[in-house]
């Protein structure tokens, strides 16, 4: 069985061994498997299976699936620790990556993305609910910033192989998917096994949680649902559909949106800690609608692939800031629903990420510029939602209207 021990005692264990570096260890891991499969999925699926804007909808529709379902967590819970499932799961993320090339078929990339999916999901809801959980308040936007960074860093190296390797070594899909999928499981493993089971301060509640209080974060996650879902489909289906670029130039872009998102990511977490969920949170969507204007430009006005590639980086840093969103339900949160709550929240945000890409893909199919379009109107929709977030969010103090409400019920 493996060893439990308090939080307050793992203080003593070599710093290796701590929960912060059981965090970092992971979010190195998990880019090896995702990003490896995101750099070369929209040429894997043009080159290998032919899709087209309906198919790559259909493709991340049945990769959403998973993550709708993520509330399901918390019936695992009640079974196995949260360790231990966000450990399996990332190994489920390395093996189904692994197998993707194998199957070269709508059919057979469908059934790996979903299996993967799964794996990626289920570790991704567990990891934001011990972050919460092992992070203080004071801390967690400062070690949130390094986290994204060590993942950025991570995901560096990733893209920096695929760019120097991928003509000098005539790689093929199904090594990259092998290596980088088989190493995303091996540290799974390692992790399993040489980490004890970090007990949290507060024991989670074991049911569903949907809280009255937390409505504006709920609203908040659906949006930010949407709006990834038209950066993680059509940003870079963009750059190979509009522009023809190849697998090593795509990796060379996403190599450069690294760099500098290794240098911002702690910056961003300071940025919150100075400034606040509340002003944070406005200057990315206000950053976004601006964003996603521009990119319906690239379509209308014939803007050449420096302003697109320019925007894409521009689009990850603010994707950045979403920390703030974190911590935002860090502050007002009872500690026992951390869990049960990032499962639902999961879930949540997930809503968005099912039901668009296939429309999505259809309104691509007849006007490219029209997705982005509408992704701007989602992007003012979450702006004035984040004019609700106080500057001081606290349990009782969860929205701007929080005290209005409570005063006129007295």
């Amino acid at each position: 069985m493996l060893s439990k021990i308090t939080l307050d005692d793992a203080q003593q264990l070599p710093l290796w061994r701590q929960p912060v570096a059981l965090l970092f260890v992971t979010a190195l891991a998990m880019p090896i498997a995702f990003y490896a499969w995101y750099a070369l999925l929209n040429n894997f699926v043009i080159e290998v299976a032919d899709f087209d804007g309906r198919d790559i909808g259909l493709l991340h529709a049945i990769r959403e699936i998973p993550g709708f379902l993520a509330v399901g967590v918390i019936a695992i819970i009640l079974f196995v620790r949260e360790q231990v499932l966000g450990m399996v799961s990332l190994a489920l993320l390395g093996v189904a990556t692994a197998f993707t090339a194998w199957f070269p078929s709508l059919g057979g990339i469908l059934m790996l993305t979903f299996l993967s999916s799964v794996g990626f999901h289920y570790y991704e809801t567990v990891n934001q609910s011990v972050q919460l959980q092992w992070l203080s308040k004071e801390k967690a936007p400062q070690t949130l910033g390094w986290l994204l960074a060590a993942g950025s860093a991570s995901t560096l190296v990733v893209f920096v192989l695929i760019v120097l390797m991928w003509d000098t070594l005539n790689l093929t899909y199904n090594v990259v998917f092998m290596t980088a999928g088989m190493t995303t499981a091996a540290i799974a493993l390692f992790c399993l096994l040489a980490y004890p089971q970090f007990e949290s301060r507060t024991p989670q509640a074991k049911k569903m949680v949907l809280r009255k209080r937390y409505w504006l974060y709920y609203a908040l996650q659906f949006m930010s649902g949407a709006r990834r879902q038209i950066f993680m489909i059509f940003a870079g289906f963009m750059m190979v559909e509009k522009f023809g670029f190849e697998v090593h130039e795509l990796t060379g872009l996403y190599l450069i949106n690294l760099v500098i998102n290794m240098i911002a990511a702690p910056l961003l977490g300071k940025a919150v800690a100075r400034f606040g969920e509340r002003a944070t949170l406005i200057f990315e969507y206000a950053g976004l609608v601006i964003v996603f204007l521009a990119y319906g430009g690239v379509y209308w006005f014939g803007w050449g692939v420096l302003v697109a590639a320019v925007l894409y980086v521009i689009d990850h840093i603010l994707f950045g800031l979403a920390l703030a969103l974190k911590t935002y339900f860090q502050k007002i949160a009872d500690p026992q629903d951390i869990a049960p709550t990032a499962a639902v929240a999961f879930t949540i945000n997930h809503i968005a990420a099912v039901a668009l890409p296939v429309p999505l893909g259809l309104l691509w199919v007849l006007s490219p510029a029209a997705v982005f379009i509408l992704a701007a109107g989602m992007a003012m929709v979450s702006l004035g939602l984040s004019l609700l977030v106080p500057r001081h969010p606290e349990k009782g103090n969860e929205t701007r209207l929080s005290r209005y409400v409570a005063a006129a019920a007295e």
